[in-house]
C-alpha cells in the first residue's frame, strides 16, 4: 500500500457516505495537485496560485467545517513546507490532520460532524 492508495480509499469512502446526490446538503472532498517535475509548468502554476505544502485533501462538511487532510503512509513524515502550511491553517482556526489510514479519517469525520 502507498499514500496514493490510502488517499484513494479516503476519497471513495467519503464520496460514498457524504457526497451522494440524495444527501442534502452534500459534503465535498477534493485533492490539491501541488507537485510537478517540469520547471516551466511549476513556474506557471506558482503564478496562478500554487502553494507548496498544501494538504493533499480539502474536506468541506455539511456543518460548514473545513478540514485540511495530509495523507501519509508507513513511516513517512511531513516535510517542512507541509509543517509550515499546517501552522498557517491552525493559526486561522481551521482543522488540519495528518492521516495514516482510512479508519483514522473516518474517526475525524465522525468527530467533526458532532
Amino acid at each position: 500500500m502507498t499514500e496514493e492508495h490510502v488517499q484513494q480509499e479516503i476519497v471513495i469512502w467519503f464520496n460514498n457516505n457524504y457526497c451522494l446526490k440524495s444527501q442534502n446538503p452534500r459534503g465535498l472532498i477534493f485533492s490539491v495537485p501541488n507537485d510537478t517535475k517540469n520547471f516551466m509548468e511549476l513556474k506557471r502554476k506558482k503564478n496562478t496560485g500554487l502553494l507548496s505544502g498544501v494538504s493533499d485533501l480539502i474536506v468541506i462538511l455539511p456543518n460548514a467545517k473545513v478540514l485540511f487532510i495530509e495523507v501519509k503512509f508507513g513511516s513517512n513524515k511531513q516535510q517542512q513546507n507541509q509543517i509550515e502550511f499546517q501552522k498557517r491553517i491552525e493559526e486561522l482556526n481551521h482543522n488540519y490532520y495528518v492521516v495514516y489510514s482510512l479508519e483514522y479519517f473516518k474517526t475525524i469525520i465522525w468527530q467533526n460532524l458532532q
